[in-house]
């Protein structure tokens, strides 16, 4: 005969107990410097269109006071994200969370994964770091992106969730 028996609500695991694991303090400046290019790329054409046409100085200081607040919100937003951030390995699972506003923790199992990648893109590579992939059976919805590890680590992660999963891997150079 079929039996589900209920679990009181105090019987079950806390997340919140875990040992966290953040990412690397990098991330934080990497984002940073990601941003001053950017900005750096948006200025450009600022400065050639105040410059370059007659728009009177009120409107053009407005829109360098808006390019500016927003330049500061964006410079500052990844020391109070980042360490929002963090992912623990379990013996079945991996978890990961994130946000500052809007928080989530995910939980991926490893018998649902069925691939695992790192990547890295050129300012990762500069502040050695990586990205971590995981894609699970059940579709999009599912996978999980943990960003900022260091890249040492997030390739034992990779190995290590590979051989949890059960899947075969391949040596990568």
């Amino acid at each position: 005969m079929f039996e589900n028996a209920e679990i009181a609500v105090d019987d079950l695991p806390h997340a919140d107990v875990v040992d966290w694991q953040p990412l690397d303090p990098k991330f934080k400046r990497m984002h940073q410097v990601q941003c001053l290019l950017i900005m750096a790329l948006i200025a450009i054409p600022l400065t050639v269109v105040t410059v370059m046409t007659d728009i009177p100085m009120t409107p053009a200081l407005g829109l360098w006071l808006n390019w500016a607040v927003i330049f500061a919100f964006w410079l500052v937003w990844p020391i109070i994200a980042v360490p929002k951030r963090g992912y623990v390995v379990r013996n079945k699972d991996l978890l990961f969370k994130k946000g500052v506003v809007w928080r989530s923790v995910t939980a991926v199992p490893f018998n649902r994964i069925q691939h695992v990648e790192t990547s890295h893109t050129p300012l990762d590579r500069k502040f050695d770091l990586a990205t971590l992939q995981l894609f699970t059976a059940g579709g999009t919805g599912g996978d999980l992106k943990i960003d900022g590890l260091p890249a040492d680590t997030a390739e034992q992660l990779r190995v290590f969730i590979l051989k949890k999963a059960g899947s075969s891997i391949e040596h990568v150079e």
